[in-house]
């Protein structure tokens, strides 16, 4: 390789050290990380770029009790089968190669932990996981204004990126969670949130169960083919 294209020591160290490594974690151990690290986890993420620096995420962060109040909360609202939606609608379809993505994960996860396909009772108790936070000590709600409609959202995007970078580069383990946004209006009566703000995802994190099978799986990456296109020299 030309040494000139050779990768510089910071950029070798986050592919190897973090985005390499970093995945969703689905099983916790119940190990409260420490307010201190939790607080340098955020304070990394707050470094996010947003259009024109607007920043628009807030975060209400459970620890202790507060993350079991709200883990009841949301285990009685599914197993009531109360309805609720998501402040930013969810995907039309998933098709073509989205749909073998989103399967490939799914099949994946439920090799892991024994799940058979077509057992629709098993699956639906692992999914019953997602409401359990799986079981992880402290959960970041992420929302954002209402008035900056998508660009907030796709704002919010890059910093729950940067919050898992973070994270692993701290040795934290995290999932984010779309699913905790399907109970929008849930987490804001919860939170006591007003009106303008706008759930957009949930971030599960803690220490990793390392001996538990839903950790023991990694999720494929498309070719640079697949999802870059070049023009010119």
């Amino acid at each position: 390789m030309d040494a000139s294209l050779s990768p510089p020591a910071a950029a070798a160290d986050l592919l190897e050290a973090l985005l390499r490594q970093r995945h969703s974690c689905r099983a916790f151990r119940p190990d409260p990380v420490p307010r201190p690290l939790i607080e340098r986890m955020l304070g990394i993420a707050q470094r996010a770029a947003s259009w024109c620096n607007s920043q628009p995420w807030q975060v209400v962060v459970t620890s202790g009790a507060e993350t079991e109040r709200f883990r009841e909360a949301f285990a009685a609202a599914f197993a009531a089968g109360e309805d609720d939606a998501p402040d930013i609608p969810w995907p039309s379809a998933y098709e073509g190669v989205y749909l073998a993505r989103r399967r490939e994960c799914g099949y994946q996860l439920y090799d892991s932990v024994g799940v058979p396909r077509g057992d629709r009772e098993a699956g639906a108790r692992q999914a019953a996981e997602n409401f359990r936070f799986f079981g992880a000590p402290h959960v970041a709600i992420v929302t954002s204004d209402a008035a900056l409609g998508p660009y907030g959202a796709v704002d919010c995007g890059s910093y729950v990126g940067h919050v898992l970078l973070a994270a692993q580069s701290l040795g934290i383990a995290t999932i984010a969670q779309a699913a905790l946004a399907s109970r929008s209006g849930l987490i804001r009566r919860h939170f006591g949130l007003p009106d303008d703000r706008r759930v957009v995802c949930g971030i599960a994190f803690g220490y990793e169960d390392e001996a538990h099978p839903a950790n023991g799986f990694r999720t494929s990456r498309a070719s640079l083919e697949e999802a870059v296109t070049f023009l010119g020299s």
